[in-house]
């Protein structure tokens, strides 16, 4: 009605700022309009308090309700009647009422009295009684202290649980991804990890909003950039039925490599970078084979003298016309590096000239970050370093050919020196044998350790001091000085005192090499009996002076379990007796070993064994000399040292000669192996084998694959017994048993 216009109009012009206004629900077909709020025309208003300013307002609202009400009986007027506006702007403004400080209060009588207003710096008054003094003592006494306060906690015990609304059950259903990225949606999804069930159908619905975005970036990882994807929540009216979340994928046009492009400064040889980025043009855009392809690009620079190689990015340019992306990667190739010189850091285990010793590469060569790598676990494998990295840095010293000179800065940090470890192991016939060593890695920097070992065993016990320096003058050779005290008591007894010193170039897991060798000099006194039953036992003394020889071809393809390949490894021993307690003697023997593979999960393994001794007689050497055969290492089946001649004991006295073929089919399964083998061999009081009376052994073998070799249990039977055999064998240790 036209008549509540007026009022609409004053609530919006005398409406502060501050106060906010009342809430309308607009809805989508209403304008909303713009209110301009006209200016306050008495700036006293500004300091005008609500309360007096309502009961003029009240006064105004009543007239004009009345005013309303002598309207409804004026009969309407047709548009063509009214011969002018209702009202005008300045009637209207001129009928409100006056809100200034000088309007006073409304009377009750009809005469309206002035009122004369107190001068500005009047003292202010009031009409209000005054208050009463408080007599009740209840509110003037003091308060009682907090600590008079009983601060158990509130038991809860008998308030009741919030009541926990059902959990629901609901379905996934894709449609419209393709099959490839559908794998991946399945892992990475919240629907999918939510298991079908849910606290609600809110819940729901905010892991589909999670898995479409997932989609959109499953999409363009796979070269579909224009994929769109709508979700759904489907909640029956039924409610023991399952809410169904459906997810619809339009992929669209799935976009491929047009044109190939690297931009970087020139390298040598020119298409390295190139020949190295393994994208063909026409390839589906994938995003894991392009981060691939750049990795590979990363992993070549730095093998081929571009130590400081870096992937700036990449650009790849779709048209969608042709369903083709152009892509551009960007390359700074660094300068190209030769090897310099090396630094220490931080806290020095090894100077740069030890450091040298390490490394498998030469000052000069041009930059390979595999020979850095190979030094730098070349490093760790001294076990003297709680941690330790290698980094090319730039010297700026240019070589003739415009390579730029590389230093390795080394940065260590000093581990513990002293280590202990042990080992077991057992078999029948040897009984238990357990070893501990502890060590000074570093007594005698660089790499002088100082170990002492001790055995304890069912036939053997000793004790020894080993001097031992690593990596001396070159990578892997080792210097080693002992002495060793031992007491054996197999087939025959010994007491023996080992005074040595050797120098050998040997293999290890990080760097197996083509050739090995090793030689020493051995200073040997012993207390030896033949015959350990005999009673009275009758010991004979024994001086020898040793020069061991070994030289190795190796030319398989691991060093703990080959698979391929064979290997070959001669040792040689001039021997030569002191005192006249023993004749000149030379033992030789020869190890070959072949290894084929059938299948990625079997190996047919085969080793062969020959050796003898020129010389002395059978009894003029020292029973701790001698060649015997039989045991874990040996012909499994039988006992230790078991096989050869025997005395009138049945004592076996050890040989001149022995040979031994061993054949196993190791076959693999994951971590776990089985091998089934057959071992054959003899000992002979000749001085050359003659292959003949053999001993035959067989059974079975279980394996389990570690990162530091497999760990062996073999179960043999001999298949010719003789009175010290037992009818089954077993060993345990570390390693194949060839």
């Amino acid at each position: 009605m036209d008549f509540l216009h007026p009022v609409s109009l004053l609530l919006e012009s005398g409406r502060s700022d501050s106060h906010a206004s009342p809430s309308v629900p607009f809805t989508e077909d209403q304008p909303i309009r713009a209110v301009r709020r006209p200016p306050l025309r008495d700036q006293a208003l500004r300091r005008h308090s609500l309360a007096t300013a309502a009961p003029a307002i009240a006064a105004w609202m009543i007239a004009s309700i009345a005013s309303a009400q002598q309207i409804k009986e004026v009969p309407a007027q047709s548009p063509a009647q009214q011969t002018g506006p209702i009202i005008s702007d300045s009637d209207f403004t001129a009928a409100l009422p006056s809100l200034t400080t000088e309007q006073t209060r409304p009377q009750t009588q009809p005469q309206a009295q002035t009122a004369t207003p107190a001068p500005p710096d009047a003292p202010l008054t009031s009409d209000l009684p005054a208050v009463a003094p408080i007599a009740d003592t209840d509110l003037t006494t003091a308060l009682t202290p907090l600590s008079g306060f009983d601060a158990q906690p509130l038991e809860a015990t008998n308030i009741p649980a919030a009541a926990t609304p059902p959990a629901i059950a609901y379905d996934t259903v894709l449609e419209g991804l393709p099959r490839a990225e559908t794998a991946r949606f399945n892992e990475l999804s919240a629907l999918k990890a939510g298991k079908g069930k849910a606290a609600n159908p809110s819940m729901v619905r905010a892991r589909a909003n999670e898995d479409e975005a997932l989609v959109l970036r499953l999409l363009s990882s796979d070269g579909y950039y224009d994929g769109t994807v709508t979700s759904s929540i489907l909640t029956p009216t039924n409610g023991s039925a399952r809410v169904q979340a459906h997810l619809i994928v339009a992929p669209g046009k799935r976009y491929r490599l047009g044109r190939i492009h690297v931009k970087a400064d020139a390298t040598v040889p020119p298409d390295l970078i190139q020949s190295h980025l393994p994208l063909r043009s026409g390839d589906p855009i994938v995003a894991d084979q392009v981060l691939a392809a750049e990795a590979n690009v990363s992993v070549i620079m730095p093998q081929n003298g571009y130590p400081f190689a870096t992937v700036k990015g990449r650009d790849i340019a779709l048209d969608p016309d042709t369903g083709l992306g152009d892509y551009t990667l960007m390359l700074d190739p660094g300068p190209r590096s030769r090897f310099g010189g090396f630094r220490s850091a931080g806290k020095v285990v090894f100077q740069p000239g030890h450091i040298a010793e390490l490394t498998r590469f030469y000052p000069g060569d041009l930059y390979d970050n595999r020979m850095v790598d190979d030094l730098r676990q070349a490093l760790v494998a001294t076990s003297l370093f709680r941690s330790v990295s290698v980094e090319p840095v730039k010297t700026g010293q240019m070589n003739p050919d415009g390579t730029e000179q590389v230093d390795l800065v080394v940065n260590q940090e000093k581990g513990p020196r002293h280590s202990i470890s042990g080992e077991a192991g057992y078999s029948t016939g040897q009984g238990f044998t357990a070893t501990g060593t502890w060590t000074d890695r570093n007594l005698w920097p660089p790499e002088g350790a100082l170990a002492v070992t001790g055995t304890l065993g069912t036939q053997e016990q000793d004790l020894g001091v080993t001097f031992k320096r690593s990596n001396t003058g070159e990578r892997d050779r080792t210097q080693t000085d002992g002495v060793v005290l031992d007491h054996t008591d197999e087939t025959y007894e010994a007491y023996t005192a080992t005074l040595s010193w050797g120098l050998s170039r040997v293999s290890t897991p990080l760097w197996q090499k083509e050739w090995t060798w090793a030689y020493g000099v051995n200073l040997v006194a012993s207390h030896e009996s033949q015959d350990p039953t005999a009673s009275p036992e009758v010991y004979t003394d024994y001086y020898t002076a040793d020069v061991p020889l070994k030289l190795e071809w190796d030319k398989t393809d691991n060093l703990l379990d080959p698979t391929r390949g064979f290997r070959i490894t001669g040792q040689t021993t001039p021997e030569l007796g002191l005192g006249g307690t023993s004749p000149a003697n030379l033992l030789t023997t020869i190890d070959a070993s072949l290894y084929q593979s059938l299948s990625p999960q079997a190996v047919l393994a085969a080793r062969v064994r020959v050796g003898d001794i020129i010389g002395g007689s059978l009894l003029d050497i020292a029973p701790s000399r001698r060649l015997y055969a039989g045991g874990g290492g040996s012909v499994r089946g039988y006992a230790y040292e078991a096989l050869g001649p025997l005395d009138s004991t049945g004592t076996p006295t050890g040989g001149l000669s022995v040979n031994e073929v061993s054949i196993e089919l190791r076959y693999r399964i994951g971590s776990y192996g089985i091998v089934p083998f057959i071992d054959a061999g003899q000992v002979y009081s000749s001085r050359l084998p003659d292959f003949s009376n053999l001993k035959l052994g067989a059974g079975i073998g279980g394996r389990i694959y570690t990162n530091f070799g497999p760990l062996r249990i073999d179960v043999a039977t001999p298949l010719s017994n003789n009175k010290r055999d037992v009818a089954i064998a077993l060993y345990v240790g570390i390693g194949q048993a060839f």
